[in-house]
């Protein structure tokens, strides 16, 4: 077993707090990575907290994660020693039922494996990334090419992946309009990567504030949700619609934006319910669906697509001990546009 340096929560009112963690010794088929970033991703806080049900502690969280092979087991042939890897929300599924077999591991139906937070199939509690180091399956392994800064690459683990599956799977590209709802951690990428795609890209968001931010990474128009003409003025207007926002929304008058047969997908997790009004869909041949991240072959595609058109993070880094204080800035939604952990700052 490897000994770590980490930073976990102990209890869901507690701050979370330096510790040291074990890894299990590399297997035949595993790759040890030393982490060297690790993005904040707002689901952290929703574990640290047990806001999505009641939590084992301590966690480590932490599932954007980039760094460099610095051990690989016997077995293993995709990666050697002085790699740039990355590892997402998942490490290990069944590997057995079709959404496995087809390269979904997110919906495994004999239930995924997640980064942290989960137990793994030996019966042990896996820890994240707020860590120095982690043992990993080369399955679960992805390669960050040259040309996407680690800090940078960390949080398209995560949110790069979250947002790039649904404008993959509905079609965004040329000829097509896309909105995006939200310009925060997921929506700053939707927009960079619906952009690189070739679609028409307008951002969603309740203010005017970040206006000049969203043209910036690739929007071509900027409207504020909380002005009702807005609604009116872009009726009928989206082939798709990728919200982005956790908070309840009014899904009919959204829907109400969408052309015939355009969808509107949600990666944002609320946690109330939303309802709507099953006219808004069948009035128009609209749809609403949800998406969650991506498969791994699927992620690979994404940094592949983000390294061949110069798309990273806008990123801010911090040291661990602004841990804590970055989670109350992600809550007040201070920060553009994801906060990364310099993990050298653990030791």
């Amino acid at each position: 077993m490897l000994t770590v340096h980490a930073y976990a929560a102990t209890a869901a009112s507690e701050p979370l707090a330096p510790t040291t963690i074990e890894r299990r010794d590399v297997g035949p088929h595993d790759v040890l990575i030393e982490i060297k970033y690790c993005g904040i991703c707002h689901s952290d806080i929703h574990h640290a907290r047990s806001e999505w049900g009641e939590q084992t502690y301590p966690v480590v969280p932490g599932h954007e994660i980039a760094g460099i092979v610095s051990e690989v087991g016997s077995e293993v042939t995709k990666y050697t020693v002085g790699d740039r890897v990355g590892v997402g929300c998942l490490v290990n599924s069944c590997r057995e039922c079709e959404p496995c077999l087809s390269g979904r591991e997110q919906y495994c139906l004999k239930g995924n494996t997640l980064t942290y937070g989960s137990i793994d199939r030996d019966g042990i509690s896996t820890q994240g990334g707020y860590s120095t180091h982690v043992v990993v399956n080369d399955d679960f392994v992805v390669n960050i090419p040259e040309g996407i800064d680690l800090d940078e690459a960390a949080p398209l683990l995560c949110a790069g992946i979250t947002t790039y599956a649904p404008l993959r799977r509905f079609g965004a590209g040329p000829g097509k309009k896309v909105a995006v709802v939200g310009l925060g951690g997921l929506g700053h990428l939707a927009v960079k990567l619906a952009h690189a795609m070739g679609a028409e890209v307008t951002v969603l968001s309740q203010s005017l504030k970040k206006m000049d931010d969203g043209l910036r990474l690739g929007a071509d128009h900027y409207f504020a949700t909380s002005d009702p003409a807005a609604f009116e003025q872009l009726a009928g207007t989206f082939d798709l619609i990728v919200n982005t926002v956790s908070a309840k929304l009014d899904l009919d008058a959204y829907l109400g934006l969408l052309t015939v047969n355009g969808t509107l997908v949600n990666v944002g997790a609320p946690a109330e319910p939303l309802s709507l009004q099953v006219f808004s869909l069948i009035m128009r041949g609209r749809s609403f669906a949800g998406s969650l991240i991506g498969g791994i072959r699927e992620t690979q595609e994404m940094l592949d697509f983000c390294a061949e058109h110069g798309i990273g993070s806008e990123i801010e880094v911090i040291p661990a001990e602004k841990i804590n204080e970055a989670y109350e800035r992600v809550l007040a939604s201070d920060v553009r546009y994801r906060f990364v952990i310099d993990t050298s700052t653990l030791a």
